[in-house]
């Protein structure tokens, strides 16, 4: 796996993970690379820093109390993912089937969230179902 930092045309980052370098040319010759701001399929590998370890010692910070969120990047998916649950609906392991009725009119029109298996995923987006995945799992899911 590798991941790029990522800029559409319009100046947006964002980062990705990717199963090899060609696998992001060949996604990304197709057309299926999207920003996530603005939705264009113009993205291209922006410059990245390499990661680097410390050297020298730091002191051990205190642990985080884990009722909070650990810094900004938490609670913006904390607040993401309150969104998402308080406006759609959760569909559970259904979501592929749910999203292909959608997509065909076939069900109602209405945001739905849940679980694919990877293969299930890939076919809708194959298809042209317009799904993405969530940075997070669930609440029904979770431990």
């Amino acid at each position: 796996m590798i991941r790029y930092t990522l800029r559409c045309t319009a100046g947006h980052d964002f980062e990705s993970w990717f199963a090899s370098a060609s696998a992001f040319d060949e996604l990304r010759a197709a057309g299926r690379l999207t920003c996530l701001e603005c939705g264009t399929t113009e993205v291209e590998k922006a410059p990245m820093a390499p990661a680097v370890g410390q050297t020298r010692a730091e002191p051990t910070p205190a642990p985080p109390k884990l009722s909070e969120p650990a810094g900004d990047t938490e609670a913006k998916l904390a607040a993401l993912r309150r969104e998402v649950e308080a406006n759609s609906d959760y569909v559970g392991l259904s979501f592929a089937k749910e999203a292909r009725a959608i997509h065909d009119g076939e069900a109602p029109e209405r945001s739905i969230y849940g679980e694919a298996r990877p293969d299930e995923a890939k076919k809708l987006i194959e298809d042209g179902v317009p799904v993405a995945p969530l940075p997070f799992v669930p609440k029904r899911k979770a431990n």
